[in-house]
């Protein structure tokens, strides 16, 4: 088991913080949805899992499901707490747009020492959420009221509080919601929804978007 100030590789950062917002999202975490969720090969996987285990970040159970120990839960909150920071010091520094923060931030967050990620949060005042409204580690149960935008029914008014970490790292369709105004804290009217063909259409800003209703499940509202 490693030292507890020791951090460990970038790689294994990443790994944590998946895990982590899987579990917290109530999701079961398996090796293959490691692969689906960090693109990369079955073998990679099961070797990386396995270091994992043996430095003491993991325990696997008997249906090979994967829970963080508790050395493991502190550094998954440690590296998503750094990227939000980071992202918002891109946000209000740099101002860059919305689709480039996860990506940018991705490249930055493992370098921050422990005293800068202190400054940060102070100087980003504590924030809650991401610029894209997911919750930072300790905060989640401020979310738990937000409806996914496909559980709205046609004529409701809702406020988009939160893109979902799913789409963080799709610049087309992050790019996609900047350019048609569906960023946190607009305003939007629910329109219509189309079941033959599975989409929504919205109102925002006076205009209308076209949304496919697996996508709107990952944008969340508050009514």
């Amino acid at each position: 088991m490693m030292a507890e100030f020791e951090r460990p590789s970038p790689t294994i950062e990443d790994y944590l913080g998946v895990i982590y917002t899987l579990e917290r999202d109530g999701e079961r975490v398996i090796a293959a949805r490691l692969v689906e969720s960090l693109d990369v090969s079955a073998p990679t996987v099961n070797a990386t899992l396995k270091r994992m285990q043996r430095d003491g970040w993991i325990m696997l159970n008997e249906n090979k499901e994967i829970h963080l120990t508790q050395a493991g839960c502190i550094m998954a909150m440690s590296v998503i707490r750094r990227h939000m920071l980071t992202e918002w010091m891109l946000s209000r520094v740099l101002k860059l747009p919305l689709s480039e923060l996860h990506r940018e931030a991705h490249q930055i967050e493992h370098t921050l020492s422990p005293d800068v990620e202190e400054r940060l949060l102070s100087e980003m005042q504590d924030p809650k959420f991401c610029p894209h409204g997911n919750p930072l580690p300790g905060f989640e149960n401020e979310t738990l009221k937000w409806l996914p935008l496909s559980m709205i029914k046609p004529g409701e008014k809702v406020q988009l509080q939160r893109i979902h970490e799913n789409l963080e790292s799709d610049y087309e369709s992050l790019s996609f919601l900047e350019e048609k105004g569906l960023v946190r804290g607009c305003t939007l009217i629910l329109k219509e929804v189309l079941n033959f063909n599975e989409t929504m259409k919205v109102e925002v800003g006076g205009k209308e978007v076209v949304l496919g209703v697996r996508f709107a499940e990952k944008l969340f509202v508050s009514r």
